[in-house]
């Protein structure tokens, strides 16, 4: 009944924060019970006390350096542990602090299955992680089960953007657009460091494996991190991709030349890199071929900015309580919001590489209408039917495609065509370390866009590090010298 009143006078519900009961009995409610809405019930097994607790907490960015500090993998066993308790200490607050976001949501949008389907992952995740953050992680076998509890974590999230894609879409008559971009875009970025801590964890814990070490781990590898990225080896794969799905869908294959500093490398995460570079071959090479100039190559710049100096702000170490849990998730990655300062790694804080990359196409730019809407999260590409039709059989699980390209997947070449997400999802991955996406389109000629990416500073005293084990053998063999 409330859903068809809402249908014929067609309100648009907006965000207000409400007060919530608990589903477990009165004697467990931590709010006033005479609120107007109670949350989905939940089979969840932690009490709205603890989440309300934990989302109170502290919320700390995480940068690069945070992620490499625990050493190159294969690790020791302190160096295993210390990972996971640092993860530990992270993942609970983040995800509390998600489960009352879509709390916050209109009641009608958080009871959609697919938004709700989204609302209890996070509610089995954290209830997943419970029993691990009352005490420190101090055994390798509690190590173990923790490194499951973060593959189960990650095997629940890797839906979650073409499931709230779809949520949201089948509500967007009770939502207003901009509510939904900036619920989407603050839900994402905080999802990427969620799924970050738990993913390099995970790898570190596999590259210290007695199978891995047999086999001798890369290198320039440090979990999910490569020291030494080359844009261009990515802008290559990429195209390969992207130039197959256009032959699929269009027939013709639109030529790419790279130019600049073709060598350059630096720190940063490949999936990410991945996931933006294929997004915005994707836009160039579509627009190109849609305006009849598909023998105009489509050009890529490479070039590697100087080492930037980094000065830390004595006012950002002694940030308050208050400011820490209100601090704006796009600022995460950048060094002045840096965490712990006793980190080992302290050589990356003195300077920060960062390399641009300028994707020029002869599509024939973007509408100047069109111009302030290419930074929401819009479904207006398609129809009704058409969208949902696409969220259900293009949008395949974030394993496919690197990131879970949302549009011209592996699971459909033939969707290239996306429903808005594409081009303000990469700028959330950009800007999450401290980089950016800046788009100049010329109107009837074409399109630059320049990506900025920030990298971990000077990596070549991890490079060159020994990793955990070796360091073990080393120590082993001053002790018998000395005997």
């Amino acid at each position: 009944m409330l859903k068809t009143a809402l249908r014929q006078r067609a309100v648009r519900l907006s965000f207000s924060p409400r007060r919530w009961a608990s589903t477990e009995g009165a004697e467990q409610q931590p709010f006033p019970p005479d609120n107007e809405w109670s949350h989905p019930p939940s089979k969840a097994t932690i009490s709205d006390e603890e989440i309300y607790r934990l989302a109170a907490k502290p919320r700390r960015p995480l940068t690069l350096a945070d992620l490499v500090k625990h050493g190159k993998p294969p690790l020791r066993d302190a160096a295993l542990l210390s990972s996971a308790n640092f993860t530990l200490s992270l993942l609970p607050a983040r995800l509390a602090h998600r489960i009352q976001a879509l709390r916050n949501l209109p009641f009608i949008v958080v009871s959609n299955p697919n938004v709700s389907k989204i609302y209890n992952n996070y509610l089995h995740s954290l209830s997943t992680l419970e029993p691990f953050y009352k005490k420190p992680i101090e055994t390798i076998e509690d190590e173990r089960k923790f490194t499951d509890a973060m593959a189960d974590l990650v095997r629940t999230h890797s839906n979650t953007i073409p499931t709230l894609a779809q949520g949201f879409l089948q509500c967007r008559k009770y939502i207003e657009p901009a509510e939904v971009t900036r619920f989407l875009d603050q839900h994402l970025r905080a999802r990427i460091g969620t799924r970050l801590l738990a993913e390099q964890h995970l790898a570190l814990h596999m590259a210290s494996t007695a199978d891995a070490i047999k086999e001798k781990p890369d290198p320039t590898h440090v979990g999910v991190i490569d020291l030494a990225v080359k844009p261009a080896d990515i802008v290559r794969r990429c195209e390969g991709f992207v130039a197959e799905v256009c032959e699929y869908k269009y027939g013709v294959r639109p030529s790419l030349v790279i130019q600049g500093d073709q060598a350059a490398e630096f720190a940063h995460i490949p999936m990410h890199l991945e996931y933006i570079i294929t997004e915005l071959l994707k836009n160039a090479f579509r627009a190109t071929i849609e305006s009849g100039n598909e023998k105009e190559a489509i050009e890529i710049t490479i070039a590697s900015a100087p080492d930037v100096a980094i000065t830390k702000l004595e006012s950002l170490k002694k940030m308050s309580v208050s400011k820490e849990n209100s601090y704006d998730f796009s600022q995460e990655g950048l060094e002045e919001y840096c965490s712990d300062a006793d980190d080992p790694m302290g050589p990356l804080h003195s300077a920060v590489p960062c390399i641009t990359l300028r994707i020029r196409d002869r599509g024939g730019g973007i509408p100047p209408e069109a111009l302030p809407n290419i930074w929401s999260y819009s479904f207006t590409t398609f129809n009704n039917e058409e969208a949902a039709a696409a969220t259900s059989d293009s949008l395949g699980s974030e394993d496919d495609a690197g990131l879970g390209v949302l549009s011209s997947t592996e699971a459909d070449q033939s969707s290239i065509a996306g429903l808005g997400y594409g081009l303000p999802l990469s700028r959330a991955y950009a800007e999450y370390f401290g980089g950016g996406i800046a788009v100049q389109s010329m109107y009837g000629w074409g399109t630059d866009v320049y990506l900025t990416l920030q990298g971990i500073a000077s990596t070549k005293e991890l490079k060159e590090a020994p990793t955990g084990l070796e360091e073990l053998q080393m120590e082993n063999e001053k002790e018998e010298q000395k005997e």
